[in-house]
């Protein structure tokens, strides 16, 4: 049966353009009902049920972003965003890569708890795929919850040309009880009046220092998309910030986002929300019941976020990211979703190691503006730390600069700890957070029996490239003489 249900659903997959839109089992939602938005899946051509085997090609396409826009993107499998990967927790991905870009480039996978040889970053766990070039990834993934794949060579160019998708690992014992479902990729891409990708060092030094964002603003690589739903049935967004700086700030006209899950999957309990913040390289998996009238539609918007010094000033103060229209009907009455927990242990602090580091920006005269990491226990000439198998380390992050900074730390989870050193509630495993400008953040990390040399980052990818990234190397594994970004 397992095998039959997978390949019906690869059927079905096949047909959607001819047959036109098919609606989950148990929606509520009228057909159709996310056309407009729904992300194109990569075909799995592997007939065991356990293993999902796809193919993703880099490539220059032209991708149409609205209606009169249009560009030569860098793209996975000729699209932004690439192709949605749906996976379930304990599968086996193989990904046959072939990059045909005109650069060489690689596949990160953020989030999984993956080995380290496939994690993506060149001169540390794999060579550079060179143009013309393959490699095929090949790992199992154990955690439920929304991840995404991008490049680690030239990450700022590369992400902001297009080179961003979203893997879903689902859970079928994990009992939400929406049907209806979207997956959104968050991002921004800078186009110049000419119709062409704004080069990736645009502002020089400046630029660099504070993170460029992109001029339009997509949501699945469209502007300013559109669905049809029901008044008041529940959906569950599964999102996901790729793009290369900006923060996103949503706003659904009033409406409530019930924030289930984070990077890891599901959190502890449930958290109502007003606006949703997410920075670059988190993910949220939020509930939420849309309801208006045909003649009162609803708008998903970014609001403005101050992210540090220049970030908001003459700026406009919101961007539309999607229309929700209100099919004609009655309004859903069914009852309301479950309440959603999940147990998490908190990480033992018992003889724990204390890491302090420190993000600053520096200037020397007649020089750039570079960002540092410092720390007793960081070795600022090799940008790395060291950490033994199995050893548990309660990380001091101060950011001393005038941006904020989501650290994201690679193949591993962790969890945040408030001022006193206890787990911040609702508890949740985390790949990235944000560290407030002029502020200090604590998180709790144990390294587990998967030696190899971990980068770790902030994921505003031209601070990155400025300067604030490292390594953690864990066991005796070799540090890389280099690292890429």
């Amino acid at each position: 049966m397992p095998f039959a249900r997978r390949a019906l659903a690869a059927l079905m997959l096949l047909l959607l353009a001819g047959a036109g839109p098919v609606a989950a089992p148990g929606s509520v939602q009228p057909a159709g009902w996310d056309a407009g938005v729904r992300l194109p899946e990569a075909p799995d051509t592997n007939p065991d049920p356990h293993v999902v085997e796809i193919a993703i090609e880099a490539r220059v396409a032209r991708v149409q972003i609205a209606a009169e826009q249009s560009v030569d993107a860098w793209t996975y499998n000729g699209g932004v965003p690439g192709p949605l990967i749906r996976v379930r927790v304990g599968d086996r991905l193989v990904v046959h890569f072939t990059n045909h870009l005109p650069a060489p480039t690689t596949i990160h996978w953020h989030g999984i708890r993956l080995p380290i040889e496939m994690d993506g970053v060149p001169g540390v766990s794999q060579p550079e795929v060179k143009p013309g070039e393959s490699f095929t990834y090949d790992f199992t993934v154990p955690d439920a919850g929304l991840f995404w794949y991008h490049p680690h060579v030239a990450s700022a160019e590369q992400v902001g040309f297009g080179l961003y998708g979203a893997l879903l690992v689902e859970d079928p014992d994990d009992h939400v009880g929406v049907a209806d479902q979207l997956v959104m990729v968050l991002s921004d891409m800078s186009i110049v009046p000419a119709g062409t990708l704004e080069p990736a060092d645009a502002g020089g030094s400046i630029g660099t220092a504070f993170g460029r964002e992109g001029s339009h603003v997509l949501l699945n690589g469209r502007e300013r998309s559109t669905m049809t739903v029901r008044a008041g049935a529940p959906q569950r967004w599964r999102i996901v910030n790729t793009a290369k700086s900006r923060f996103f700030n949503l706003d659904l006209g009033g409406t409530i986002f019930r924030q289930i899950g984070t990077d890891g999957g599901l959190q502890e309990y449930a958290v109502d929300h007003d606006t949703l913040v997410l920075a670059p390289g988190e993910r949220a998996d939020v509930i939420v019941v849309p309801n208006g009238t045909p003649a009162r539609p609803l708008t998903l918007r970014s609001v403005l976020f101050y992210r540090g010094f220049g970030t908001v000033e003459g700026r406009f103060p919101y961007d539309d990211l999607a229309t929700i229209d209100f099919a004609e009907g009655p309004e859903y009455a069914g009852p309301a979703p479950p309440e959603v927990t999940r147990h998490i242990e908190p990480i033992d602090r018992t003889g724990a190691t204390a890491v302090d580091l420190q993000f600053t920006l520096v200037q020397a005269p007649d020089q750039a503006p570079e960002y540092q990491i410092s720390g007793p226990l960081f070795s600022a000439k090799e940008k790395l730390l060291r950490a033994k198998v199995g050893e548990t380390q309660i990380w001091e992050v101060t950011n001393k600069s005038s941006w904020s900074h989501p650290l994201h730390l690679h193949g591993y989870f962790f969890q945040v700890l408030d001022e006193k050193g206890a787990p911040v509630r609702p508890m949740a495993w985390k790949d990235t957070v944000n560290i407030p400008y002029d502020s200090t953040l604590r998180l709790i990390v144990r390294f587990d029996d998967r030696p190899g040399s971990w980068m770790f980052h902030c994921h505003i990818l031209d601070h990155a490239e400025g300067g604030l990234m490292g390594m953690v190397v864990v066991g005796n594994a070799p540090s890389a003489d280099h690292v890429h970004h």
